[in-house]
């Protein structure tokens, strides 16, 4: 399993984000010309003149008077990429489907996607160290690898490819997300999807977490639809909950659910609860070590007193994601902490089997003080990098189809799919997915992805903030959970900050992670609070003797970097 801090990212895929749009629910070296493959390009036409005003052109972008679309120039001549996803789970091909066959006519570009059939990291691994790149790349830009690749000049500055073959990539790269991404030397290696800036969080009023606490509705009313804000009303419902329904379809109650355990703990049990607490991420002008607080020790108590008295299932120590989805379809869960996203094909189950048997998002743990939660939603980091090679043989054609992609026009495609075949203008001007095409994504989306194909399928390059002009409100079983999380989000995009790999502070960091990974259960398990206390401060200590002190000084300066760069205190 991944980190569960990669892990926590790379699950806000497509079907993650805040609106659907159908309505379906340390040497540096130097990268230089010297470095590059073989490389073919074609000829690139600035056709508009100085003095052509700018206007709309026939696909809804605004070219300027002096820059044309390098993918409008070149659609006749085709080209084959590889593209390489770094998810094994994504298993969507091109050219079969609506959208797919309509990029590849629009631009000339076929693709080929190579994804790992096993463990990201080792496929990754072994097409770098065997200098096999394919011609593009997505990963997460948490990835340790990114880093390699641009020091080991494996990929091509974006910007230099842009103002060498497609201009107009600069007219439809976000300038925020450009500054964020630009390195050192002044480049920028990858541009990233899914990535809202703090303005985008002042802007609008509809960006949604994925964080939740999840109860099952209609046991929930049963027992009186109670307060599970403070440890004594949670324990109290959760003891409810049991004793009422002790069963659940012939199988017994799982009271409290959770996500899977890892080598770094429980996202369920350490990141999520610290949100819902309002745990603050830095302390008089330091990174906080959050894990620390005492409302989080608080809880964790709470949570370590059920488990004495029987409430802390076995289940969720030991089952894998297969095993909850089927927990969660047959709503053995009474109550978690969970991505809600991650249950929405078993909630659409849930629904059409009962509506009311359904999870609905409610109050949860809070902090002594009553805080609001503090969700995080996708900061300016996003989720995933897209990259080109220095073993693509076409750069030019691979920038422009990151244009292309990247404009509004892409954008409309990726989402809305095809005009006309997919989606309409209505009388008010406001894109709305054909009933149809809006049919078959809320009730089967495998059948949409094959047949259609947007919505996101190719979710590489979704730009979410850009989504919200057309976005429509997600419908149930899933809107109520969405939408609850609206007022508590916020942007933590300067506490996202990623250690350099191979230093000492990501070592301290790696070491302090997998301690915890063995401590929390231990500490969730203890039959005793004295117990539970011993633990942890032999946990404190080991932490300070790893280095803990050098991490946070670290963590610090990498914060306030990261705010000077976004501007915000």
């Amino acid at each position: 399993m991944r980190k569960n801090f990669k892990k926590g990212i790379a699950l806000f895929l497509a079907a993650t984000m805040m609106f659907s749009v159908v309505g379906c629910g340390g040497n540096k070296k130097e990268n230089n010309k010297s470095n590059d493959k073989n490389v073919t390009t074609t000829t690139n036409d600035k056709t508009n003149t100085p003095d052509t005003p700018a206007e709309p052109d026939n696909t809804g972008d605004v070219v300027t008077d002096e820059v044309t679309p390098g993918w409008k120039q070149h659609a006749d001549e085709k080209v084959d990429f590889t593209w390489y996803i770094n998810f094994s789970w994504f298993t969507t091909p091109w050219g079969e489907n609506l959208v797919s066959k309509t990029i590849t006519e629009e631009t000339g570009c076929n693709i080929e996607f190579i994804v790992p059939a096993g463990n990201e990291a080792e496929k990754l691994n072994s097409l770098i160290a065997s200098d096999t790149l394919p011609d593009i790349l997505t990963l997460g830009w948490y990835e340790g690898q990114v880093n390699q690749i641009v020091e080991d000049g494996m990929v091509y500055a974006l910007d230099e490819l842009a103002a060498e073959y497609d201009p107009y990539w600069f007219e439809v790269a976000d300038e925020g997300r450009v500054g964020w991404f630009t390195q050192a030397d002044g480049h920028v290696y990858g541009y990233p999807n899914s990535s809202f800036s703090p303005q985008d969080y002042e802007k609008y009023d509809n960006i949604s977490s994925n964080q939740t606490f999840l109860v099952k509705k209609d046991i929930y009313e049963a027992i009186g639809s109670p307060d599970m804000t403070t440890p004594e009303g949670f324990k109290a419902a959760v003891k409810a909950a049991a004793e009422q329904f002790p069963t659940i379809n012939g199988q017994p109650i799982i009271p409290i659910g959770a996500h899977e355990f890892g080598g770094t703990g429980n996202v369920s049990f350490d990141q999520y609860l610290c949100n819902f607490l309002a745990v603050p991420y830095e302390k008089d002008g330091q990174y906080y070590d959050r894990y620390t607080d005492p409302e989080l020790v608080r809880w964790l108590k709470t949570f370590r007193e059920l488990g004495e008295q029987g409430y802390l299932a076995d289940d969720i120590f030991i089952d894998k994601r297969a095993q909850m989805e089927e927990k969660i379809a047959q709503g053995r869960y009474f109550c978690m902490l969970y991505q809600r996203t991650d249950l929405a094909d078993q909630e659409k189950i849930l629904y059409a089997n009962d509506p009311n048997s359904v999870y609905i998002a409610v109050d949860g743990p809070k902090n002594s003080n009553g805080d609001d939660y503090t969700l995080p939603g996708t900061g300016i980091n996003g989720w995933c990098l897209n990259m080109i090679s220095k073993n693509c043989k076409n750069p030019d054609r691979a920038i422009q189809l990151f244009s292309y992609l990247m404009s509004e026009h892409g954008q409309h495609m990726t989402w809305l799919g095809v005009e006309g075949d997919m989606w309409t203008y209505n009388a008010d001007g406001i894109e709305t997915a054909n009933d149809d095409v809006k049919a078959l994504c809320s009730s089967d989306r495998s059948a949409y992805d094959k047949q259609y194909g947007a919505d996101s399928t190719y979710w590489m390059f979704q730009d979410n903030a850009m989504s919200l002009k057309w976005a429509v409100p997600t419908p149930e079983p899933l809107g109520q959970m969405e939408q609850w999380t609206f007022p508590y989000v916020m942007t933590t995009s300067q506490y996202d900050i990623s250690l350099q790999a191979d230093t000492e502070e990501a070592d301290i960091k790696s070491k302090i992670d997998n301690e915890w990974g063995v401590v929390l259960p231990k500490l969730l398990l203890a039959k005793t609070e004295a117990e539970f206390d011993k633990i942890w401060d032999s946990f404190i200590e080991k932490r300070k003797g790893y280095g803990l002190d050098t991490l946070t000084e670290k963590q610090t300066e990498l914060m306030n970097i990261a705010k000077q760069k976004l501007g915000v205190n």
